[in-house]
């Protein structure tokens, strides 16, 4: 009987051992909290007060003092965080991930990746910018469920971080709410951010952390959704874009997916690709004009491409092209996401209440300036830009990551600010079934890389 069982017994031990160390090997958590003190902890940049309380960390936004960050003394690059946090009404925080501070950069300021904590309106909660350098990188205009993921009102919200290689992704409450794909940084540390303030009644409020915890080894990312992805790798497509149907229209080498106007001849004139951008130099004055076309043409789409303005500049992303409109045979006629240096040229005074500004909808519908605020990467700087027609003919315009053109292609008020237009003596603008996405050349020098699409569906 006895030795009936002893085998028995040893499986099951055997058994009980393999899921024990499964269960460790899956969970290997480090606390980066002790719930006592703030050690393996430090102060930079800004003075708000940071405290232990009953196993929390305080942070207290105090008057006149920069953004405050209380830093890891420790470095890390690939891992999984977690915390959960609860921030008073109004205030603005964040956490740091991959940061840095250097003496030669902007004094030691406090520059990186940030994963936002919004208790306002905005919704913001969970987006990612990139403090002290390029602005944001993933706002939830992009991911509009995930506005309603963070609890306000003093509850605690628990966030998820996921940076693994270029991946970086962030969740809410179990809610997906952003994911960058980016190089800019591979390790830094990772900070509790309490920002500055400006208004007498902000002074006092609170952001409070507990169960600070990390993972750096044995990573497992959780399984992929189905929100967008802002990649800032140049003519790059991760698997995640690839499972959603994208695919790139420039593959950084040639010209070949595109024609001239009128033809199905591959560029030649004026354009050129250089160091992985479709690049079109600057006009004498003599030759302007000289748009390229995709060979393909599209219905219902969602279209990102990032472009670099030259001071001045001016040129132009344009869908829907009806090429019968054009008497020269070098221009595309067709509905227009706006690409201008509003500052130095002309065109964004011109038209109709800024409907020539960037990221408008070319003399029909301007880009939002509330959105807009703030927004524009200075010249010389990559902008993002956005374009998304959907099966039921609504279009929107983003403009790095805002959404600052809505409408509906073909209702009545878009036909009346058509009729009002430059565009108004063109039978059925901007009403194709289908058409080419065209660059245009206006004889300024700018560059788009990262061309892609993918077609939509009902």
């Amino acid at each position: 009987m006895y030795s009936n069982s002893t085998p028995v017994r040893i499986l099951f031990a055997l058994l009980f051992l393999g899921t024990t160390l499964t269960s460790a090997y899956a969970q290997q958590w480090t606390s980066l909290f002790d719930g006592k003190t703030l050690k393996g902890w430090k102060q930079l940049n800004g003075q708000a007060k940071y405290e232990v309380k009953d196993g929390v960390i305080i942070g207290t936004a105090v008057p006149n003092t920069p953004n405050s960050f209380l830093t890891t003394e420790k470095d890390y690059g690939d891992f999984i965080f977690e915390c959960e946090l609860n921030v008073d009404e109004g205030l603005n925080s964040g956490i740091q991930i991959r940061s840095l501070s250097k003496p030669d950069y902007q004094n030691g300021r406090v520059h990186g990746y940030q994963v936002e904590v919004d208790a306002t309106d905005r919704g913001y909660s969970g987006g990612i910018y990139d403090e002290a350098r390029r602005g944001w990188l993933y706002i939830n205009d992009l991911n509009e469920p995930a506005k309603k993921a963070f609890k306000r009102n003093n509850q605690w919200n628990k966030y998820r971080i996921e940076a693994i290689g270029t991946s970086l992704r962030t969740f809410v409450n179990g809610v997906e709410v952003a994911h960058v794909i980016d190089d800019m940084t591979a390790s830094g540390f990772i900070c509790l951010q309490v920002h500055s303030i400006r208004s007498k009644e902000d002074e006092g409020k609170q952001i409070r952390w507990r169960n600070v915890r990390i993972q750096t080894t044995n990573l497992k990312p959780s399984p992929v959704g189905n929100i967008r992805v802002e990649n800032y790798l140049a003519n790059h497509l991760s698997d995640t874009e690839k499972g959603q149907g994208w695919k790139l229209l420039f593959d950084g080498k040639s010209l070949e997916n595109f024609r001239v106007v009128n033809s199905t001849e591959t560029p030649t004139k004026r354009w050129k690709v250089e160091d992985g951008t479709v690049m079109v130099s600057k006009s004498d004055g003599s030759e302007t004009g000289n748009d390229i076309l995709t060979r393909e043409e599209f219905k219902a789409f969602e279209l990102s491409f990032d472009f670099q303005l030259s001071e001045g500049a001016n040129s132009g992303v344009k869908y829907f092209i009806n090429e019968k409109y054009d008497t020269k045979g070098k221009s595309g006629i067709g509905l227009e996401f706006q690409v201008l240096d509003d500052d130095k040229h002309p065109d964004a005074k011109m038209g109709v209440v800024g409907n020539r500004t960037i990221g408008s909808l070319y003399d029909l519908i301007p880009a939002d300036k509330a959105n807009k605020r703030d927004i524009k990467r200075p010249i010389g700087n990559w902008n993002k830009g956005r374009v998304v027609v959907y099966p039921d003919n609504t279009v929107e315009h983003y403009l790095n990551g805002h959404r600052v053109v809505a409408y509906r292609r073909g209702d009545n008020i878009y036909k009346a600010l058509v009729a009002r237009s430059k565009y108004k003596d063109w039978e059925n603008f901007g009403m194709g079934e289908k058409g080419p996405i065209l660059l245009q050349d206006h004889g300024d020098t700018v560059k788009f890389r990262s061309l892609k699409i993918r077609e939509l569906s009902k």
